[in-house]
């Protein structure tokens, strides 16, 4: 059998010998270490693990779950095991703006990030050609106030056939109901134009503009029944001056988009990011 890379994520309440069980588990099952991370929380009595491995004899990743249960049980660990080969797949959602979507794409179809991109929603048909350029199979589900449900359990049926691992809000211009929010809890990352929590709202570069900031940014978070207040997994800043336009603003804050965003899904799909409750923890 082929040597396997593996990443395990846990957390559990902090207590004394947790990495020594950890550890002391895989390497009777003969299994190589090849990085660790972990983090105490004392606001939240919380313990995070992240660990990299790969296989050194005929273990199958049957056995490690089985075996690994026996440590996991007496700390009360909750745990996620991930093969490194995997490539989650993706669902983009998307409006009229095409920045961060082209980025994805881009990075995707040159290999940089390693996703499956297997469908984009959209609400308008403005950028079908793109994802028709890419291959991309695109599905136009226009909102209204009358159908929005309609189109929602649409969605939803979509993400279920295609079996998907990871949404991405890519400026994408509506509010998600609080069903599917905690339907796909974790699994939902969006981009918001703006350094949350500040200038909330649908025009946060023109009000940042009116109160003369000095920097704008990006925040990316997961989404959740509450509005922009997901937890986040990163954020970007950039300086502006006094002269600086609104149209400026929205033309610096899109580059600061893209590079959040990229980053959030790259540590998501590395395995990288858990959520502490309304915060995450990031072993980047």
């Amino acid at each position: 059998m082929k040597k396997q890379d593996f990443i395990l994520n846990l957390s559990c309440p902090d207590r004394v010998g947790i990495v020594a069980g950890v550890t002391s588990a895989l390497a009777e099952m003969g299994l190589f270490l090849l990085e660790l991370s972990q983090y105490s929380d004392p606001s939240t009595g919380q313990f995070f693990m992240r660990i990299h491995f790969e296989t050194t004899k005929a273990i199958s990743e049957e056995d490690i779950i089985k075996n690994f249960e026996k440590v996991a049980t007496p700390f009360s660990i909750t745990w996620e095991l991930h093969d490194t080969l995997y490539r989650p797949r993706v669902l983009i959602m998307v409006s009229q703006h095409s920045h961060c979507f082209n980025d994805l794409l881009h990075r995707w179809a040159s290999g940089t990030l390693p996703i499956e991109i297997v469908g984009v929603v959209s609400n308008h048909e403005d950028l079908k050609h793109m994802a028709t350029w890419y291959q991309v199979p695109f599905h136009h589900m226009p909102i209204t106030p009358q159908n929005k449900g309609e189109q929602e359990a649409k969605l939803l049926k979509l993400i279920e056939e295609e079996t998907i691992d990871l949404v991405i809000l890519a400026r994408y211009m509506q509010i998600l109901s609080d069903k599917i929010c905690n339907r796909l809890h974790g699994k939902v990352i969006n981009i918001h134009h703006s350094f949350l929590p500040s200038f909330k709202g649908a025009k946060p570069y023109h009000q940042a503009f009116e109160r003369g900031v000095k920097i704008i940014g990006a925040t990316a978070h997961y989404v959740t029944a509450d509005l922009d207040e997901g937890p986040i997994i990163d954020q970007e800043t950039i300086r502006v001056r006094h002269d600086h336009t609104p149209k400026q603003l929205v033309q610096l804050g899109c580059d600061v988009e893209c590079q959040v965003l990229a980053r959030a899904v790259k540590w998501h799909i590395e395995q990288r990011v858990i959520i502490n409750q309304h915060k995450t923890v990031v072993f980047n």
